[in-house]
């Protein structure tokens, strides 16, 4: 099993680093194209739907309950 790769997306306009095993890169990689989105934007979406909430948790935690909870739904 891979570790955490870090990778710079961009969100409002600006960049930020984003640590995630590879697994859940290409999930999220598969994710976005399926949604017809660049990585960007489908990560700048988890990302806004984590800040509403009243405690949010990291965005690598939250961008991996997104990808489960996609692939349960």
């Amino acid at each position: 099993m891979a570790g955490p790769i870090k990778r710079s997306v961009m969100i409002a306009g600006h960049s930020t680093s984003v640590s995630l095993e590879p697994i859940f890169w290409e999930a999220l990689k598969r994710a976005a194209e399926e949604d017809s989105l660049p990585i960007s934007a489908l990560v700048a979406r988890i990302d806004a739907d984590r800040i509403a909430e009243p405690d949010p948790v990291n965005l690598a935690s939250a961008i991996r309950v997104w990808l489960m909870a996609r692939l349960l739904g």
